[in-house]
């Protein structure tokens, strides 16, 4: 399998699905690729909790799937180990639905019979990417008052696997 490049790469914010072309058939993507998020709701999802935790980034970025997948995984550990399985609701609150495109340049032996450089460069889609916007929540936790530490700490640790900085809301559900 091929290593991911750096996160770097793909945290700009682009307009999706980009590519005017004279010719009809070159102006759309042919594929989507896989969603890797295996759930967006987790917990007990039937019943009301009193507060609600937010983790919400300081900056308009795209996040790829994967860290948003691994960054899940983390958090939803934690809350398990700790709570069980009905002592929260956890929620993911962006959908990945940025195709990332990449064009494989060939360099070596033989290359110039192979790549084609810039020509006809849209690239083939490598991945798939949420874009977030500044305030908005990426991850949601719901529980009573006497796990607010618990959950905190868990998207604390789903900061680590984030691209870049956020900040926790905690708010009162009436």
């Amino acid at each position: 399998m091929a290593k991911l490049r750096k996160s770097v790469s793909y945290r700009r914010i682009e307009r999706p699905y980009t590519r005017i072309s004279k010719f009809l058939n070159q102006s759309f993507i042919r594929m989507k690729p896989h969603i890797k998020i295996v759930r967006f709701q987790m917990g007990e999802t039937s019943r009301n909790f009193r507060y609600t935790l937010n983790l919400i980034p300081k900056v308009s970025l795209q996040i790829r799937q994967e860290s948003i997948e691994s960054a899940r995984m983390t958090s939803l550990r934690h809350l398990e180990g700790t709570l069980g399985k009905s002592g929260y609701h956890f929620r993911i609150r962006c959908y990945p639905y940025h195709i990332l495109r990449e064009n494989p340049l060939a360099s070596g032996a033989g290359a110039d019979r192979m790549s084609t450089g810039m020509q006809k460069s849209f690239g083939k889609p490598i991945g798939v990417a949420a874009q977030i916007k500044k305030g908005k929540p990426v991850f949601q936790i719901s529980v009573e008052k006497e796990n607010i530490l618990v959950a905190k700490e868990a998207l604390h640790r789903a900061l680590t696997k984030m691209p870049c900085s956020f900040w926790i809301e905690i708010e009162e559900n009436k």
